[in-house]
C-alpha cells in the first residue's frame, strides 16, 4: 500500500501539505480533488520520485511499477501504433536483445523467446490497436507519424502509451481533457477492468463518480479522505460545512438564490425529457451551496440588453475550410437550423465529426461555402474556444485587460467584477503569462461575457477549470437569460445547463430527442450498425471471390445463431436483473432527494434522521455506480459474443 505520515510539501514559499496523513490500498481507485494550485500535480511528482518531501515520510512498495501520462510529446516520424507499444519499455528491451543475440547461443535465444511470450510480444500489435480504437483513432490512422497529429490527438496517443505499459500504480492527471464522450465511456470501462491501483486527478465530476471509490481532498494543507465517489464526497463535505457553520450567512444567500432559480425553472420545465433531467441536475446544486460559498468564486453573466428571435438561421449551408490550392473541403453539408431566443442547446458528436466547425460557422469565424447564414439585427455573440486563451496578452494583468475593454469604468468596479471570477487581491495585478490554464480560461470567460452577449457559443469552456470553478460556471450558465450553444465532454455541465441537444454526424446536423443516457444508447446502436454494415460488406466480398455452398452456409449460420443465443441467455438475464435494481435504486434516490430538499431536515430535532438519509443516499449513489459499471461490462461481454460469432459467420 501507499502510506504517507506527517507529510510536508512546499512549492517555493507556499505550503501545500502540512503534516498530511493518508493511505491508499492496493487495487483502490482514488480521486484527487482540490482547487487549482492546491498541489495535486505536485503530489503526483512526489509519488513518482521526481521530488522529495520537505518533512514526513511517503512509503510505496519498491516493486510497484508506476506509470503516468507524458505531458509533452515531441514531433516524431514514429508510427502511432509503434509509439504506443514503446510505452511497454520492458517489451522493447527484450525485443532489442533478441535482435542482437548471437544466433549460435541457443539457450539465450530460448530464454528471450520465453520472456517475450511472458511479456505479450505476439499480442502487442492487437493490444495497441484496441487502445487506439477505443480512444477514437481509425485504422487508417494507426500507422501515421506521431508528428502528423494535432496537440489534442497527441495527448490521446500519450494516454494510450501509458495504458499500454504494465503497471501497478497508474497516475492519471486530467486524462479526459482531450476526449469526447464515447472515448470517455470507453476509458471508464477500461479502468474498471484494470487490476492495479489508480490515482486520478480530474475536474470532471461524472467521470470521477464512474471511476473512483474514494476521494482525497486538499483541504487547508491537509489531505482528507472521503469514502465513495464524487457525489458522496459532495454530500459528506457539505454536511461538514453546514455543521461547522462555515460561511453561514453567505451559504444562506447562495441557497436562497439557487432555490429561487430552481423553482422558476421547474415551473417551465414540464415536458421535454432533457428538461426533466436538467431539473434533477439543478436540484443537486442546492447541496453544493456551502461549497460554493467557501470557494469564493461566484460567476455572474450579465443579462443581455436585447433578445431577438430568432437570433441566427442557417439555410442549406455547407461549411468547412479552403485548401491551400483554393478548393473547398466541406465538413458539414446541407445544414438548416435556427437558433431561437432563449434556446439552450448541447452539441453532441464524436471527435472529428464537425462540432467545432459548426460553432465556428455560427460565430462567423468560418465562411459559408454554400447556402446562407442570416443573423438578426441586435445579435451579440460571445464566443469561447481554446484558442481564446492564446489571444490573451501574457505580459498584461487581468486588470489591464479589463481597463482596455472599458477604459471609462472605475477601477473598483472592474476589480469587483474580476473578483467574482476568482481574481482578487494581488492576482488582479499578476501577469497572465505564468497563470495556469484554468486561470487563463476564467479570464477569457470574464472578458467575453462582459460584453453582455445574447448568444453564447462555448467550445469546451470547462477544460482546465477546477471543480469549484466548474460548479460556479454551471450555476452562472444555468441562470443566464440569453441563448447558448455548448460543446463539452463535461456531462454534469451539459445536464445542468442545456434543454435540448443537436447531434453532428455523417456531415450533417440534426435535433436529438433525448438526454445523455439516450445518447449513450445512440452511440452503442450506431457502433452496432457500423459493425453490421462491415460484416455485410465482408460477406459480399467473400461471395464475390468464391463460390459458396448456400445449404451448408445456412446450416452453419443456424448452428451459430443457436450457440450465440445459448451464450447470450444468462448474460441477458443478468442484465435484466441489473437494470431492475438500477431502476429501484434510482427511484429510492429520487425519494431521498425530496427529503434532502426539505429545509426542516437540517434542524437539530431531525439530526439522526438527516444522518440516516444522507448515509442511505451516499450508499445508493455508490451502489448505482457499481451497477452501472456492471451494466457496461455485461454489454461489452454481449458485444464480444456477437463479435466472435460474426467473425465465425
Amino acid at each position: 500500500m501507499i502510506r504517507a505520515s506527517g507529510l510536508v510539501l512546499r512549492r517555493g514559499t507556499k505550503v501545500l501539505l502540512d503534516g498530511a496523513d493518508f493511505v491508499v490500498n492496493p487495487g483502490e481507485r482514488v480521486g484527487i480533488v482540490g482547487k487549482n494550485g492546491a498541489g495535486k500535480s505536485t503530489l503526483f511528482a512526489l509519488l513518482q520520485g521526481h521530488l522529495d518531501p520537505d518533512a514526513g515520510s511517503l512509503e510505496i512498495p519498491a516493486s510497484w511499477r508506476i506509470i503516468s501520462v507524458e505531458q509533452e510529446i515531441a514531433e516524431t516520424d514514429r508510427a502511432a501504433r509503434e509509439f504506443v507499444i514503446d510505452g511497454d519499455r520492458e517489451l522493447r528491451r527484450l525485443q532489442e536483445q533478441r535482435e542482437v543475440v548471437d544466433p549460435a547461443d541457443g539457450q539465450r535465444i530460448a530464454e528471450l523467446e520465453q520472456s517475450l511470450i511472458d511479456a505479450g510480444a505476439w499480442s502487442a500489435h492487437s493490444r495497441a490497436e484496441q487502445l487506439l480504437a477505443g480512444l477514437g483513432f481509425t485504422p487508417d490512422q494507426w500507422m501515421n507519424p506521431v508528428g502528423s497529429f494535432s496537440g489534442g490527438w497527441r495527448m490521446r496517443l500519450a494516454l494510450a502509451r501509458a495504458l499500454m505499459a504494465p503497471s501497478d500504480l497508474l497516475l492519471l492527471d486530467e486524462p479526459t481533457n482531450h476526449l469526447d464522450l464515447d472515448a470517455m465511456l470507453w476509458l471508464e470501462r477500461w479502468l474498471a477492468a484494470y487490476p492495479g491501483t489508480v490515482m486520478l486527478i480530474s475536474h470532471d465530476t461524472e467521470f470521477l463518480d464512474a471511476v473512483v471509490r474514494a476521494i482525497l481532498h486538499f483541504d487547508n494543507a491537509k489531505l482528507i479522505r472521503y469514502r465513495g465517489g464524487y457525489e458522496s464526497f459532495v454530500e459528506q463535505r457539505s454536511e461538514r460545512l453546514r455543521q461547522t457553520q462555515l460561511a453561514y450567512e453567505r451559504q444562506q444567500r447562495e441557497t436562497a438564490r439557487l432555490q429561487n432559480f430552481i423553482d422558476r425553472f421547474k415551473a417551465k420545465a414540464t415536458k421535454a425529457k432533457q428538461a426533466q433531467s436538467r431539473v434533477k441536475a439543478l436540484a443537486r446544486m442546492e447541496k453544493l451551496a456551502p461549497i460554493h460559498a467557501e470557494s469564493g468564486i461566484d460567476i455572474r453573466i450579465p443579462e443581455p440588453e436585447s433578445m431577438p428571435d430568432p437570433l441566427l438561421v442557417l439555410e442549406d449551408v455547407s461549411t468547412g475550410y479552403r485548401k491551400p490550392d483554393g478548393t473547398a473541403h466541406e465538413v458539414l453539408r446541407g445544414v438548416t437550423l435556427m437558433v431561437r431566443g432563449g434556446g439552450r442547446i448541447g452539441i453532441l458528436g464524436v471527435n472529428g465529426a464537425g462540432k467545432s466547425t459548426l460553432i465556428k460557422t455560427l460565430a462567423g469565424e468560418l465562411p459559408v461555402l454554400k447556402g446562407t447564414r442570416n443573423a438578426s439585427r441586435g445579435l451579440e455573440i460571445g464566443y469561447f474556444a481554446q484558442h481564446q486563451l492564446d489571444m490573451l496578452d501574457i505580459d498584461s494583468t487581468p486588470l489591464q485587460h479589463m481597463q482596455r475593454l472599458e477604459p471609462q469604468t472605475r477601477e473598483v468596479e472592474l476589480r469587483s467584477y474580476l473578483g467574482s471570477f476568482g481574481f482578487s487581491g494581488d492576482t488582479v495585478n499578476g501577469k497572465v503569462g505564468p497563470m495556469s490554464g484554468g486561470e487563463k480560461a476564467r479570464l477569457a470567460l470574464a472578458l467575453i461575457v462582459r460584453r453582455r452577449p445574447n448568444l453564447l457559443l462555448l467550445d469546451e469552456p470547462s477544460n482546465h477549470l477546477d471543480v469549484e470553478t466548474r460548479e460556479a460556471l454551471a450555476t452562472a450558465l444555468a441562470e443566464f437569460g440569453g441563448s447558448m450553444l455548448l460543446v463539452s465532454h463535461d456531462r454534469h455541465l451539459l445536464r445542468t445547463t442545456v434543454d435540448s441537444f443537436w447531434i453532428v454526424a455523417d456531415g450533417g446536423v440534426q435535433e436529438f430527442d433525448g438526454d445523455l443516457e439516450d445518447y449513450r444508447q445512440w452511440l452503442s446502436d450506431r457502433s452496432s450498425q457500423q459493425r453490421a454494415e462491415e460484416r455485410v460488406a465482408q460477406d459480399r466480398a467473400r461471395q464475390d471471390s468464391a463460390f459458396v455452398d448456400r445449404r451448408t452456409q445456412r446450416r452453419v449460420e443456424a448452428e451459430l445463431r443457436q450457440q450465440r443465443a445459448i451464450k447470450r441467455k444468462p448474460l441477458e438475464a443478468q442484465l435484466k436483473k441489473v437494470e431492475a435494481e438500477m431502476e429501484a435504486a434510482a427511484q429510492r434516490m429520487a425519494e431521498l432527494d425530496k427529503v434532502i430538499a426539505d429545509p426542516d431536515l437540517y434542524s437539530d430535532a431531525r439530526r439522526e434522521e438527516r444522518l440516516c438519509v444522507l448515509s442511505e443516499h451516499g450508499e445508493l449513489t455508490r451502489r448505482h455506480g457499481e451497477l452501472e459499471e456492471t451494466w457496461l461490462e455485461l454489454q461489452e461481454e454481449l458485444e464480444e459474443i456477437d463479435k466472435a460469432f460474426s467473425e465465425l459467420g
